[in-house]
């Protein structure tokens, strides 16, 4: 059967699962000359463009026979990722890691593993919606528990998985971000992580540990993972090396216990990342060079996180009350005297400033009230006069009584 036109007609030749999935939003780019604060990109200045081209250079002299042809992920780079787990304190081996196409999709690969219709997964409020998208995906029920200051607050947890409990309806899954959290920037310190693996032990609960900003510290490192902690296998740990490389490698990694791994090999039904650039990676990564650029890398993040602490007490005052992070790539703030993210954006917009609503990092409607602000992507003056305009805008809300 055809359309009007002529075309096929795919109204009934979709799969339920494609009728019935949700347009994922995302923020338009920004306008020529607009100052975009709202994408957590990486710095573009500190891309290791020469590193990894000699990386490449070496790979295809050594061997581009077996890099360039078809093939499994390099096992260099995973026992590289095993080792790298080691040193930060996590009981890892290549048995335990799998590298994935970014992060992404080994949270995709673990809502496909774990997750059947109607299993409840705990998120935090706000959190990553990528992630949550995932979860909606493979038809979870999702119950928010909002974070505080430091985080997420294990009591608040408890009493959580007890009502879900005595529901009938126990969780399944806990999503988290304990470490420089997305967007918030909160950092949860070593007794909650503590509290949360012995909930998570006592409730047959599986824990999520997102901690793609770990490393990006600015001063102290952070206090260890919830996989450096667990000693009851309750965790599956995700990282990627976008943030701490370059985002277009789009190489991510799972660790988990070996029997979780081998399933989720099951569900990557493209097979492995490829020898070329999983041997880039690893190439340019040996003998030291990668932790040698995150060290720049911290650097950098520092000294652009207070350029915008600075501005943001310059140009804003009371109207945003925020937390300054110890790492990460945001500023997640609350705005004051009335003022809706929304009437901001679309204000700040008009000047030539972009930002992400805070109401974006909820699955259940909340923080109209709340906004994120990155800090990585632009060079230091961008961000000042990005604050500036930002300012600008918040005052002309306020006037209008928005």
């Amino acid at each position: 059967m055809t359309t009007s036109t002529g075309m096929l007609n795919l109204d009934g030749l979709y799969a339920a699962r494609a009728r019935e999935a949700r347009v994922v939003g995302h923020w338009p780019d920004a306008a020529e000359g607009t100052i975009s604060l709202a994408y957590g990109f990486a710095a573009p200045e500190k891309f290791p463009t020469d590193g990894l081209i000699a990386a490449t250079t070496e790979v295809l002299a050594e061997d581009a026979a077996r890099a360039l042809n078809y093939g499994p992920t390099y096992p260099g780079l995973i026992q590289l990722i095993a080792g790298r787990l080691q040193a930060r304190g996590i009981e890892s081996s290549a048995e335990r890691v799998l590298v994935t196409h970014g992060s992404s999709q080994a949270i995709g690969l673990l809502a496909q593993v774990f997750l059947d219709p109607g299993d409840v997964v705990i998120i935090e409020g706000p959190t990553f919606l990528g992630a949550v998208n995932s979860f909606r995906e493979a038809g979870a029920r999702l119950v928010t528990v909002n974070i505080d200051e430091h985080g997420l607050d294990p009591a608040v947890l408890e009493a959580t998985l007890e009502a879900l409990q005595r529901a009938g309806t126990p969780a399944k899954l806990l999503y988290t971000i304990p470490t420089f959290h997305n967007p918030s920037g909160t950092l949860m310190p070593p007794e909650r992580r503590a509290r949360l693996l012995a909930l998570a032990a006592a409730h047959n609960l599986l824990i999520l540990e997102d901690d793609a900003y770990g490393e990006l510290y600015f001063d102290a490192p952070p206090p260890p993972s919830l996989a450096a902690l667990d000693r009851a296998g309750v965790v599956v740990y995700i990282g990627t090396f976008s943030k701490i490389l370059a985002p277009g490698v789009r190489i991510g990694f799972a660790h988990a216990r070996p029997e979780i791994i081998q399933r989720l090999v099951m569900f990557k039904i493209e097979g492995g990342n490829g020898p070329y650039l999983t041997r880039v990676v690893e190439r340019y990564c040996a003998d030291g060079r990668l932790d040698e650029h995150i060290t720049g890398l911290r650097q950098v993040y520092r000294q652009k996180a207070h350029v915008m602490f600075d501005a943001l007490e310059r140009e804003l005052g009371d109207m945003l009350q925020y937390r300054k992070p110890d790492g990460g790539f945001f500023v997640w703030g609350r705005l004051g005297y009335g003022i809706s993210a929304q009437a901001l954006l679309h204000a700040s917009q008009r000047l030539g400033v972009t930002f992400v609503p805070g109401s974006g990092f909820y699955a259940d409607g909340q923080g109209g009230d709340t906004i994120r602000l990155a800090f990585s992507l632009q060079a230091e003056p961008a961000i000042v006069e990005g604050i500036r305009r930002l300012g600008m805008a918040a005052r002309q809300v306020r006037a209008a009584g928005a």
